[in-house]
């Protein structure tokens, strides 16, 4: 199955939890979704993200309402993501440093040390207060995120056959499940990758929308207006968002949430479901026919194929690229005419 991409390969998104909703951070929309269940996918928001509260390489909440935002050898605490709020910043302890993860719960904060295979937890991260280090518990080492509420931690599980699934438990170190739950479509759409585990992976493909033959024995030349779409299938990508409740200001910044995750999709590898190109420079602008006036010269007997790029998640076409090409040959062309997506 397609995998959600990990912590490690996507700066500025992570898993954070705050009283009884679950957070999810992604930098790269700039926007978080609140949720009061993942497994239900109950009560889902989406708000902006603040700028200065943007490309965290690391984000974990406290039980005290206060969200941090790592960046580097320092930590940035907030009440609001959204605003900013009460904003102090303090350097973190150099023991607390180089974590994978970092999170909090039972009053305490956690730093995953996974190649070690090692988690400390500290009562301050400022200050390394209280600090105790213990063996990771060969089960909860292959997390994909981590995050923890009051009473409980939490961390997504690599998607299996039976999906996208989340394990909660007490204590890393003895690996005490409570539980293992699968996380529900409309928050799996909102993850890094989770398009392609819910719709099915990005494709590209040429597709034949004209085909032309001289049949005489002479030479003649075509000349015709031909109709194309151009642009992006907006009615079937916003069925991802029916059921999240988006803040205006994520409407203003955005413009169109599906739009900016599909585009986000593609530029992913193929593993993670994406077709590794860069959509930038292509019409994002709702679908629409095209016209285009072609000319082409043909030779006796001969047949002429007019092809058009379009990228697509699953079964669905999402975006119809303007430029043709013409060919002699009827196979599709092999060239990917998209320049490939910055890492």
């Amino acid at each position: 199955m397609t995998g959600i991409i990990p912590k490690s390969k996507a700066k500025g998104t992570d898993f954070c939890g705050v009283g009884e909703y679950y957070y999810i951070i992604r930098s790269d929309l700039g926007c978080y979704m609140q949720s009061s269940n993942f497994n239900k996918g109950s009560d889902i928001s989406i708000f902006s993200l603040h700028p200065a509260c943007q490309n965290g390489d690391y984000y974990l909440a406290s039980g005290e309402g206060y969200f941090y935002i790592i960046k580097g050898d320092s930590y940035r605490r907030v009440r609001d993501l959204t605003t900013d709020g009460d904003a102090v910043v303090y350097s973190l302890h150099p023991n607390c440093r180089g974590g994978d993860h970092y999170l909090s719960a039972f009053g305490n904060f956690y730093i995953i040390f996974q190649g070690k295979g090692t988690y400390r937890r500290t009562t301050n991260m400022n200050k390394d207060a209280d600090a105790v280090e213990y063996d990771l518990h060969p089960n909860c080492r292959n997390g994909l995120y981590y995050w923890g509420l009051p009473d409980h931690y939490y961390f997504l599980k690599p998607a299996s056959k039976w999906g996208v699934e989340y394990y909660k438990g007490t204590n890393f170190n003895k690996d005490e499940c409570t539980a293992v739950y699968s996380v529900h479509p409309d928050v799996v759409n909102f993850l890094p990758g989770g398009l392609a585990v819910t719709k099915g992976p990005a494709f590209g493909i040429w597709e034949n929308i004209k085909t032309i033959t001289n049949d005489s024995n002479t030479p003649m030349t075509w000349q015709k207006k031909i109709n194309k779409k151009v642009g992006y299938n907006k009615e079937k990508m916003t069925e991802i968002t029916h059921n999240w409740k988006i803040a205006m200001s994520v409407t203003s910044e955005t413009g169109d949430l599906a739009k900016l995750i599909a585009k986000v999709q593609f530029t992913f590898s193929a593993e993670y479901g994406g077709s590794h190109v860069s959509t930038d420079k292509e019409s994002w602008s709702e679908v629409t026919e095209v016209e285009e006036q072609l000319s082409c010269e043909l030779k006796p007997n001969e047949s002429v194929y007019l092809w058009q790029y379009k990228l697509g998640i699953g079964k669905e076409p999402v975006l119809f690229c303007r430029d043709l090409k013409i060919d002699d040959v009827p196979n599709p062309p092999a060239e990917v005419p998209l320049p490939p997506a910055q890492p």
